[in-house]
């Protein structure tokens, strides 16, 4: 069993009694092991999983989706996993919420206990949250959306500075918020209006006066039910070897065929008439876009061999990127905006990090401690202070910034380093910039530059 620090600053609370529907929810990056904790807790706490991946959601392709095996899931059930086909976009989050929402009530229902898994985890804190949506998303609860707005709206599908062109002539608030090649906000945004016939910016600032409105009233945000939250963790650099042995997995095990698969869907679609959005839904999944060309290539006779291998090397390694670059996403989600939430919630006790690092020990560093802190919880018995289990959780439980970006629009700002053909959206980003090693080594070329310019004058 879990031992509990005896010192009192190491207690979180004290349960008065056992939480009553309670929720346990499972958060981290990519590659750590969500799933196999899932599993261990289900199997022992009689509990069901329910998906929290957008990704995941679809129906087949359990490569490029990185679904849990039906041999690993030990016969635990999973639920909102494979429930939408391929010509579906992914579920907003006003959708993925209603949903789940339902499948916890149904769990309940049979006396189980509910445990949320996944990676999306802006689905994961508007689920948690009663009045915290991804502001992203939250312009699409404002209207029914047609199935497909690129088909309707053209100008979605031209490229991104014709499309923030568009943006600064409906909504310039917006325009000058989103980066000039953040291409998924800055159609959001048209997106919005277009469906609407409202400015987003108006769209946040009123979600905003509301949200202000009754924090008034009631200055604690609340949790929609009694949730412990572990987020399975690993450093960087075991992280980082373990996601780049991914795409080999991948490849052994259908990649290839799946991103056919794909590929053939589309070719239909298109012969019937039907456009496909790919800036959305399944068309982003990470493996699918990396090896497209690759897998289109296979099919050509005349293709050389040395050609072909080159662009095989090119896919292995843009999905080795765009792996990291997801779970650095994941990690700032996390950070920034999860650990702020429950900081203002007042429930930031209930977020436990545990270490799974080293995937030899996984066992005895994740899914011991998980499932002591667990019975803990479910008797209503004491909880250790969470960042009192490591010095990892003593860093990474405190907020990485005191404030949710995305939540206070008086930080926004933008800034054009003319030297660099750099733009930044906050004065951090701009600080960290002009840091920065390149913006150094330019700044002091165009000093000499300039130096002997002068020099060359006199």
């Amino acid at each position: 069993m879990l031992r509990i620090p005896r010192h009192p600053r190491l207690y979180s609370y004290m349960t008065q009694k056992p939480p009553v529907s309670p929720l346990i929810t499972i958060i981290g990056a990519t590659g750590t092991g969500k799933s196999q904790l899932a599993v261990s807790l289900a199997k022992r706490y009689n509990g069901e999983i329910i998906n929290g991946d957008a990704m995941q959601l679809y129906a087949g392709l359990p490569v490029i989706t990185n679904k849990i095996t039906t041999e690993e899931q030990q016969g635990v059930p999973h639920h909102l996993l494979g429930c939408i086909g391929l010509h579906e976009q992914t579920w907003v989050v006003g959708t993925f919420v209603k949903k789940a929402l339902a499948t916890i009530d149904e769990i309940r229902s049979r006396g189980k206990l509910p445990i949320l898994v996944g990676g999306t985890h802006y689905y994961t804190q508007s689920l948690l949250f009663e009045d915290r949506l991804a502001e992203e998303d939250e312009g699409e609860q404002q209207s029914k959306f047609v199935p497909d707005t690129a088909e309707k709206w053209p100008v979605l599908q031209q490229p991104t500075h014709l499309i923030l062109e568009e943006l600064k002539k409906v909504d310039p608030v917006m325009a000058e918020r989103w980066h000039p090649n953040d291409r998924r906000k800055i159609q959001r945004s048209l997106e919005i209006y277009l469906q609407t016939g409202k400015k987003a910016s108006e769209i946040y600032a009123e979600q905003r006066l509301r949200k202000q409105e009754e924090a008034d009233a009631t200055p604690i945000s609340t949790t929609r039910f009694p949730t412990l939250l572990f987020w399975v963790h690993a450093d960087a650099d075991a992280l980082q070897a373990r996601l780049d042995k991914r795409v080999d997995t991948m490849l052994q095990h259908g990649l290839l065929e799946e991103v056919e698969t794909l590929n053939d869907f589309q070719a239909n679609e298109v012969a019937n008439g039907r456009s496909i959005d790919e800036t959305r839904g399944i068309w982003v999944s990470i493996g699918y876009k990396e090896f497209k060309a690759y897998s289109k290539a296979r099919q050509n006779p005349d293709m050389a061999a040395a050609q072909l291998e080159k662009l095989h090397a090119e896919a292995v390694e843009r999905t080795n990127i765009a792996t990291r670059q997801y779970a650095k996403r994941q990690l700032r989600w996390i950070r920034i905006k999860l650990v702020n939430a429950l900081a203002d919630a007042r429930v930031s006790n209930n977020l436990y990090l545990l270490d799974g690092s080293d995937v030899s020990s996984f066992n005895q560093a994740v899914v011991e401690p998980a499932c002591d802190l667990t019975a803990q919880y479910l008797q209503g018995n004491p909880m250790p202070e969470p960042t009192s289990m490591s010095s990892t959780a003593e860093t990474m439980l405190t907020p990485k910034r005191g404030y949710d970006l995305a939540a206070t629009p008086e930080k926004w700002t933008k800034r054009q380093c003319e030297i660099c053909g750099v733009t930044c959206v906050t004065e951090e980003q701009w600080g960290l910039h002009v840091k920065s090693k390149a913006h150094r080594k330019l700044m002091s070329k165009r000093k000499a530059e300039q130096q002997r310019q002068n020099g060359e004058r006199s």
